[in-house]
């Protein structure tokens, strides 16, 4: 990775108080953005990323050298057109690109974080982001959108701010974390504290990591990402640049090779006690907790427009539960659309190149901002 690159960031000055009970000072947020602000600064879009993403939405990512994790929808001519909109996306705080999170010194140790860093929340990661609309002095957001964790961060953006955005894309996403992810999360988590290498959360200050564990919470992590489908058509039994199976434990079969491959490459990017940290926000997730349940209650002052984008093949975040926030919109009388996009690549489905999802969003968002 080229580590030297510089790091767009905010320097947050106002006191933040966490979730947990703690208030963090003076926290930095790495940022990114696309395209410029127009005059009226009405065309701001603020994208939130997923558990493993960063601000790098889109082009080269300098850091990695890789595609941005969004390019395919987001840059010159494509949905989310950078000719037109001015697109702003941040590190989350606990994230390990830049943002406040465990791998970062703490000033009264002196020593890194690790895992004495404070549990962070979806809440937290928003009300951080929040920053940066006095940052770039925008009174009102034109959009919020998200997949997966970015959805959520959407749901909690609106909750907290009600009227600060136009319209709202939260896509494959819930308002709660169910058991089945809480476990696989945790299947995760647990593979990493179990790496001798962990060293109870403090690797990085005894110059050890955790690759081992990570590498498993990612080939898990990653299978929930795909479909049963998918998978078949792309990997089947085939065998890994071999003739027969040879009766040891080598990768016999291709889909082994690329799940350890994803593993492997993961853990050059990415940070274990950070990826703890993480998970667990998105399972602290219930954005009906404070409503005693009711979810329309968690959207009663909204006057934002929503897209809700599921897919059909997504078993991670299905169909049925982000037609549970419809249905609470609904309730409310909010201004909401419903899309279930046909597709056989899971949950990974809005990162990549799906016709009938990009062009849905590209038209929506075209068409709502034409009516500004």
């Amino acid at each position: 990775m080229n580590k030297n690159f510089k790091i767009k960031s905010l320097e947050v000055n106002k006191p933040l108080k966490l979730d947990c009970g703690q208030t963090i000072k003076n926290y930095t947020l790495a940022y990114e953005t696309y395209g410029s602000l127009n005059k009226e600064k009405d065309n701001a879009i603020l994208v939130f990323h997923a558990l493993t993403g960063d601000q790098f939405v889109s082009g080269t990512n300098p850091i990695t050298k890789k595609d941005g994790w969004w390019s395919y929808a987001v840059g010159s001519g494509k949905a989310i057109d950078t000719d037109k909109y001015f697109v702003i996306c941040a590190n989350v705080i606990g994230g390990c690109m830049g943002s406040f999170g465990p791998s970062k010194i703490n000033p009264e140790t002196k020593k890194i974080y690790g895992i004495n860093f404070p549990v962070i929340t979806i809440n937290d990661m928003v009300n951080a982001q929040y920053n940066l609309l006095n940052f770039f002095k925008i009174e009102k957001l034109f959009a919020v959108m998200g997949g997966s964790m970015g959805g959520m961060q959407v749901l909690q953006f609106v909750s907290n701010f009600p009227d600060k955005a136009k319209i709202a894309i939260p896509i494959a996403c819930t308002s709660s974390h169910s058991a089945q992810n809480i476990a696989f999360n945790e299947l995760g988590r647990q593979s990493i504290m179990a790496d001798a290498e962990w060293i109870g959360g403090d690797y990085s200050n005894q110059n050890k990591n955790p690759e081992k564990g990570l590498s498993v919470a990612r080939m898990a992590a990653h299978i929930t990402y795909l479909s049963k489908n998918g998978l078949q058509e792309k990997f089947g039994r085939k065998l890994q640049e071999r003739d027969d199976l040879k009766f040891s434990f080598d990768a016999d079969f291709q889909i082994e090779s690329y799940l350890r491959y994803q593993g492997s490459v993961f853990v050059d990017r990415f940070d274990a006690n950070s990826y703890l940290f993480i998970t667990r926000a998105m399972d602290y997730f219930d954005l009906t907790k404070e409503y005693n349940g009711n979810l329309s209650k968690a959207f009663a002052k909204t006057k934002t427009k929503f897209l809700i984008i599921s897919f059909t093949s997504d078993w991670l975040y299905p169909t049925s539960e982000n037609k549970e926030i419809v249905i609470a919109l609904n309730a409310i009388g909010a201004d909401v659309g419903f899309v279930e996009i046909e597709s056989d690549k899971g949950h990974d489905s809005f990162l990549l190149d799906v016709p009938e999802f990009l062009n849905t969003l590209k038209n929506y968002i075209n068409s709502s901002y034409s009516n500004n």
